[in-house]
């Protein structure tokens, strides 16, 4: 019989499942405020420029410009998707190569901003 106790007091001290976290309600329940870093307007590099044009555009405007000029200009990889081809004017901004994935565009777009 002790046996029994011992093991009925163990399942009595395990520890219970924590309660997810109350979501923290804002002012504006369901609008976002965007980042200020984002909507900083940037300055396009030379070679940017000849995509986006030489205009300061915040970089969320910048990226979808890019992506106007590469889906006008059917560069998206037809077998990957996620693979973008280089044309001559897209080569500098991709630091020479070929083609790139959709997830490193915006790392090499912010090197051509300042």
């Amino acid at each position: 019989m002790a046996a029994k106790k011992t093991t009925t007091a163990a399942a009595k001290k395990a520890p219970a499942a924590k309660k997810a976290p109350a979501a923290k309600k804002t002012a504006a329940a369901g609008k976002r405020k965007p980042n200020a870093a984002f909507m900083k307007e940037m300055t396009p590099s030379p070679a940017l420029a000849e995509i986006v044009g030489s205009k300061a555009l915040p970089r969320t405007a910048v990226v979808s410009k890019i992506w106007e000029y590469i889906k006008k200009n059917n560069l998206q990889d037809a077998k990957n998707k996620r693979q973008i081809n280089a044309d001559d004017k897209l080569k500098p901004i991709f630091g020479g190569k070929k083609s790139v994935t959709m997830f490193e565009l915006t790392a090499l777009v912010n090197k051509n901003l300042s």
